[in-house]
């Protein structure tokens, strides 16, 4: 066995220091850049929509004058959509993931639909539109209702949902598994109290992603006929709605300089939603990464 020549190594390690350094900067100069860039959009942001925040403007419905507008209904429109997508697609996601990867057997087939669940990751939001359209709004008479929105987003953000769980699920340790049955646990008894709450920190964020996603989506919600301004909030599942992302695109497309304002305090309320969201998870999350 031939041992490695220690001079040149020597020799050629200050190009590679060099182009350690080289590359280092550049990834430094292109995080430095994006945060920059964000830094600037929501300054604009914030420094345009915070003159409008203030209760009226959340107790408001939508007004063609920019002094009376409000987001009270895209907001509970939101509100009602979420409340849609998140048991649906975790519900769905995480049972199929559980299944995938707990009681599928390995064969062609199987490995067939995993790798088409992660192409499906790819696939663009406005052919979930279509479908929504076709099998929740006309084949199954939904109409533009909170359902149809919910189901199609949920469509939407499934793929996303499963791959998390499925590597969440992966990732417990087989020794677990095989305690857990050494006491007498029955299959399903194992996956409830050990490998779900062992795997739930990586299926929350996988959800977080999924959710954050569609809370902000509008071209499927578009494609199924949810309307651009409405005066009345949904009050079931079954009533035409708006969402945030909708009203403030109608906003921004109306050529008075206010109404760009209003629609940057709809975005201050949607970052807010967001994050109030994502905090909920993160702390759930955090709860049982400290267990496990």
């Amino acid at each position: 066995m031939k041992l490695v020549d220690q001079k040149i190594v020597e020799k050629k390690m200050p190009a590679r220091i060099m182009r350690n350094n080289l590359f280092k900067g550049i990834f430094f100069i292109a995080t430095c850049f994006g945060l920059v860039v964000l830094a600037v959009l929501l300054y604009r942001i914030f420094t345009q929509g915070i003159g409008y925040l203030n209760m009226d403007f959340l107790q408001n419905l939508p007004s063609r004058r920019p002094e009376q507008a409000g987001v009270k209904t895209a907001l509970i429109g939101t509100i009602w959509l979420m409340g849609v997508i998140a048991p649906v697609s975790l519900f769905l996601g995480v049972g199929t993931a559980l299944y995938l990867e707990e009681y599928a057997k390995k064969n062609k087939f199987n490995d067939f639909v995993k790798v088409n669940i992660s192409n499906l990751a790819g696939v663009p939001s406005i052919v979930f539109g279509l479908l929504g359209l076709t099998v929740f709004a006309r084949a199954l008479a939904l109409g533009n209702s909170v359902l149809t929105a919910g189901l199609t987003m949920s469509l939407l953000v499934l793929p996303v949902i499963i791959v998390a769980s499925q590597e969440a699920i992966r990732a417990v340790p087989r020794e677990l598994r095989e305690a857990s049955y050494g006491m007498g646990a029955t299959k399903w008894q194992t996956i409830v109290r050990v490998v779900l709450p062992a795997a739930i920190p990586g299926i929350l964020t996988g959800g977080i992603l999924a959710l954050s996603r569609a809370i902000g989506e509008t071209a499927p919600l578009l494609v199924v006929g949810i309307p651009l301004f409405i005066a009345f909030t949904p009050t079931s599942i079954f009533d035409t709605f708006t969402v945030l992302p909708m009203q403030i695109y109608n906003w921004t497309s109306r050529p008075q300089e206010e109404f760009h304002a209003v629609a940057a305090a709809g975005i201050l309320i949607l970052l807010v939603l967001l994050l109030l969201m994502n905090s909920i998870a993160v702390i759930i999350r955090n709860k049982f990464q400290k267990r496990y």
